[in-house]
């Protein structure tokens, strides 16, 4: 093999290296929204979640937002998604466009009977596996409540190596406020089944605390 072709491979497996380590610095993030029953109300707050995001996700990063409805696991529940171009113009323009196809979504939402939370999780696995980005995130904005139409089977393990999921606005549903233990308990299920599959699991509802939304720190 002769010297500039040697040269030549080096460099690509120079440049190649390169991306791969470029790579392990992608963040990707799913949002879960509940649009069950009343909860629905709700949503508005969320805005300000997927705002920040927006304002901090960075090139080569992923974002999508998906709705928890009667049957989660659809791409047809991804209301927005998108990986930020490098270029700040087109970057900028994909995020104004994000925000503005959510502002419409907040705005014309009609709630759902049921709230199948895991399938939202499922699909947010598989969107999230898709770009190979090395710190991977599903953020959940509901009162955790699962409620499934009948015939609908999710029993199943998440596979969540890797993953941190964090469940936002937890709110309290009525009958929380007669058995507090129904609250902890349904928070207690859901990390049980996060860190079983090998996710790490955090609960954030005081979104004006310093760092609240920061995910590094999870």
């Amino acid at each position: 093999m002769n010297r500039t072709l040697s040269t030549m491979l080096v460099c690509l497996c120079l440049g190649l290296n390169g991306c791969s380590q470029q790579d392990n610095y992608r963040t990707a993030v799913y949002l879960l929204l509940d649009t069950s029953g009343t909860y629905t109300e709700e949503l508005n707050k969320a805005q300000h979640v997927i705002n920040y995001m927006l304002s901090t996700l960075q090139a080569g990063d992923s974002f999508a937002v998906a709705r928890i409805d009667s049957a989660s696991f659809s791409e047809k529940d991804i209301i927005a998604k998108a990986t930020f171009d490098a270029r700040p113009s087109t970057s900028n323009r994909q995020k104004r466009d994000f925000a503005a196809t959510i502002n419409q979504f907040v705005k014309g939402v009609k709630g759902s009977a049921y709230t199948d939370i895991s399938g939202g999780l499922l699909q947010g696995i598989e969107f999230l596996n898709e770009t190979s980005a090395a710190s991977k995130y599903i953020l959940i904005y509901s009162d955790l409540k699962e409620d499934l139409p009948d015939g609908y089977t999710r029993d199943f393990d998440f596979e969540l190596d890797g993953y941190t999921v964090v469940a936002l606005n937890v709110t309290k549903l009525r009958a929380d406020n007669v058995d507090p233990n129904e609250y902890l308990q349904r928070v207690a299920d859901w990390e049980q089944k996060i860190t079983r599959g090998g996710g790490t699991w955090h609960v954030v509802n005081d979104f004006e605390k310093d760092g609240a939304l920061d995910l590094a720190s999870y």
